[in-house]
């Protein structure tokens, strides 16, 4: 009986053995996990430290004094003060490169969504010789260096007399702003099945009534996720606002910060609060619109 008792006390120390094995591993590989959650956790916060920083520094700055800043600056301010933001309204006349950008920006949003949205409709479901090739120039547009064209753009506004001129800021924007727009649109109606146009055909639609009633409501988050793209792009542009105006009357937002002057020193407050004040608007979109943003991100990222 002794002996025959061995093999099975062997086959349980070794399954036990076994168990044990799996056990420890499992173990290891859930404390990886741990240990591994834990660093990207931190990472992350890290992250967004880093991204955050400024901004709150920003607003911070144009709470304090210049005096305060130079001499004895702090991340809690103990005394806020709100002579940057008065003098940035009263001395400066901000309102008036906040209209500038707010009219630039919000027309060429507006035209590109427009005449973008068609361009993207007939390169994504109409077939035609050359598609290919138009796509293939759409990238190319948008690889351009903005410097490379500047002096081309400016001798031509100025023959046309539209130098420190709205149009003459709208149409150079579009130059890039469009290429972006179509490109984005083009891929997102793609991903939109044409079974729905069809049997919309099937039901006596048009292609107009199809593409207004069936393929636009489906493509609203993409539409939302470029307009808020162009509008933040033209929002931010200096080099052309810069290059194509004269004065403080066609003045965007980015080009009347970098202009500020003082009369003995950089008067760091009020560009400060000159930045949070058009940085402010930009992100109150963003997060108003974040869903839609990832929609429109991920908008054929998955079939089905």
């Amino acid at each position: 009986m002794a002996r025959g008792g061995r093999p099975e006390a062997r086959g349980a120390f070794a399954a036990s053995g076994k168990r044990d094995a799996v056990s420890g591993r499992l173990h290891r590989r859930a404390t990886l996990v741990n240990w591994g959650g834990w660093i990207f956790g931190a990472a992350l916060v890290l992250l967004m430290i880093f991204t955050l920083f400024p901004f709150y520094w920003a607003s911070v700055a144009s709470f304090t004094s210049d005096a305060a800043l130079f001499r004895d600056p702090s991340l809690i301010p103990g005394h806020l003060i709100f002579d940057h933001y008065r003098a940035l309204f009263t001395d400066r006349d901000f309102i008036t490169p906040i209209r500038n950008s707010l009219v630039v920006a919000g027309t060429t949003t507006l035209f590109c969504l427009v005449v973008g949205t068609l361009a993207a409709y007939a390169l994504a479901r109409i077939e035609f010789r050359g598609k290919a090739a138009i796509m293939a120039f759409i990238l190319a547009v948008t690889m351009f260096p903005q410097i490379s064209i500047v002096s081309p753009l400016y001798l031509l506004l100025r023959s046309l007399h539209l130098i420190d001129t709205y149009p003459g800021l709208i149409m150079p924007y579009m130059t890039f702003a469009m290429p972006l727009t179509v490109w984005v649109l083009t891929g997102s109606i793609r991903q939109i099945p044409k079974d729905l146009e069809e049997a919309a055909h099937v039901d006596g639609a048009s292609r107009r009534q199809s593409f207004l009633r069936i393929l636009l409501p489906l493509a609203v988050p993409s539409l939302a996720t470029t307009g808020i793209l162009t509008f933040i792009y033209c929002w931010n542009e200096f080099l052309f606002a810069l290059s194509f105006t004269l004065g403080p009357e066609r003045q965007t937002v980015p080009v009347a910060i970098a202009l500020f002057r003082g009369q003995y020193q950089v008067p760091w407050g009020e560009i400060l609060a000159a930045a949070v004040v058009a940085t402010a608007p930009v992100a109150g979109m963003v997060l108003v619109f974040q869903r839609r943003i990832v929609q429109g991100l991920t908008a054929g990222a998955v079939k089905g």
